[in-house]
């Protein structure tokens, strides 16, 4: 399998216009056309400069806005099966083969094992589990340590981690999917720890200890108690904030992929190889970053009560159009500015090193290896079925 699969896949985007809402920011990943694939990606090092570049990867349109959440979408020129590769050409996603009722995920035996679930598909197609994707009942809640593509009529031990430390005892024979991912920071801190593990020991298992700490900490921040100290809660608690992030961030026709800003901070992005994928997993996506904006909002808010005290009024501007320009020349430049991180972030995953493995199902695990960056992708016919990266 030739090593450039990563960077054929980002080569293959331009970022289209980015939604804002709130604090956070989507850009969304668009396919090149055909007729400019062969134009590569100038290699380029992650930097902390607010200095706005251009790029051939960049799409100018007008930011859509709903709060201060940004996202960057990919586009796709190409239809859901064009690209697509081998045993992967065919694949549903977990939440589809959970709706058809081919797929059974269990604890591995009565006694169960925190870091291991039985998974059991019978379908006549692959099922792609993505990243982080989180799994409820059972003995805990666990989420899934990194993307696989089990094969149809097959079975695998896959490599998960417990997100509710306070809970040892079933729930439930069988796990359902919840309709969220890891929240993106914990997912970050999750990748890079079974990166670590996979390049040292040749193992796919995270800082479980690590993990439990993180949740907590998140938990106590966002006022989201629970008796079992559950991730869950903090989703539960903030529920009707996160939903209107997800509703503000829909997918447009051909985006394959989303690269996410709080505020100014990069998060991160996934890259799917097809749109379909991408928009059945979009809001799962969303929800995962939604919970970091909110975290993030609550922070800055806090930090502006300390801070508040006696300050000399400020003239009221009596030219109203004169404020609007200015503050529409603000958000330009600030876009701006987002736009070139991004294409700077895609340009360092592009050219990261790559630890390669046999996946556990279908294909090749490639973890990126490169410094502040968690990374990883799942490979089949040397074509990108998940890619996501991660700013640390």
């Amino acid at each position: 399998m030739p090593t450039n699969a990563i960077a054929a896949a980002l080569d293959s985007i331009v970022l289209g216009p980015s939604v804002v809402v709130h604090n956070l920011t989507m850009i969304p990943l668009l396919a090149k056309p055909a007729s400019t694939l062969s134009t590569l990606r100038t290699p380029s090092t992650l930097s902390t400069s607010s200095t706005p570049s251009t790029s051939t990867r960049s799409t100018r349109g007008t930011p859509s806005t709903l709060g201060t959440l940004s996202t960057l979408s990919t586009l796709s020129t190409d239809s859901d099966a064009a690209g697509a590769a081998g045993a992967a050409a065919e694949y549903v996603v977990l939440d589809e083969a959970l709706s058809d009722g081919v797929v059974e995920i269990t604890e591995v035996s009565e006694q169960g094992s925190v870091p291991d679930l039985k998974f059991v598909n019978r379908g006549a197609r692959p099922v792609l589990i993505v990243d982080g994707e989180e799994l409820l009942g059972a003995k805990q809640n666990r989420v899934v340590n990194l993307s696989i593509l089990v094969a149809a009529n097959s079975e695998l031990t896959i490599p998960v981690s417990c997100v509710e430390a306070g809970r040892w005892r079933s729930r439930s024979r069988h796990f359902t999917a919840a309709p969220r991912t890891q929240y993106a920071t914990g997912r970050a801190k999750r990748m890079a720890d079974v990166s670590l593990s996979m390049m040292v020991r040749g193992e796919r298992v995270s800082d479980q200890a690590g993990v439990w700490e993180d949740i907590a900490a998140k938990a106590c921040r966002l006022e989201a108690d629970s008796p079992t100290s559950a991730m869950e809660a903090i989703f539960e608690r903030h529920v009707g904030s996160i939903d209107e992030y997800v509703a503000g961030c829909r997918s447009v026709e051909g985006q394959v992929g989303a690269l996410f800003f709080v505020g100014e901070t990069l998060i991160g992005f996934d890259l799917f190889d097809r749109p379909s994928t991408l928009s059945k997993l979009l809001p799962k996506l969303v929800r995962s970053v939604a919970v970091d904006a909110i975290d993030a909002a609550a922070g800055a808010d806090s930090t502006q009560r300390a801070s508040r005290g006696f300050r000399v009024p400020r003239p009221e501007r009596a030219d109203a159009s004169r404020r609007q320009a200015e503050d529409d020349a603000s958000r330009e430049h600030a876009d701006l500015t987002i736009r070139a991180r991004a294409e700077q972030f895609l340009a360092v995953a592009s050219e990261a090193p790559q630890h390669v493995t046999a996946a556990m199902g279908l294909g090749e695990d490639l973890r990126l290896t490169a410094p502040r960056v968690a990374g990883a992708a799942l490979v089949t016919d040397a074509h990108v079925v998940h890619l996501g990266a991660f700013a640390l």
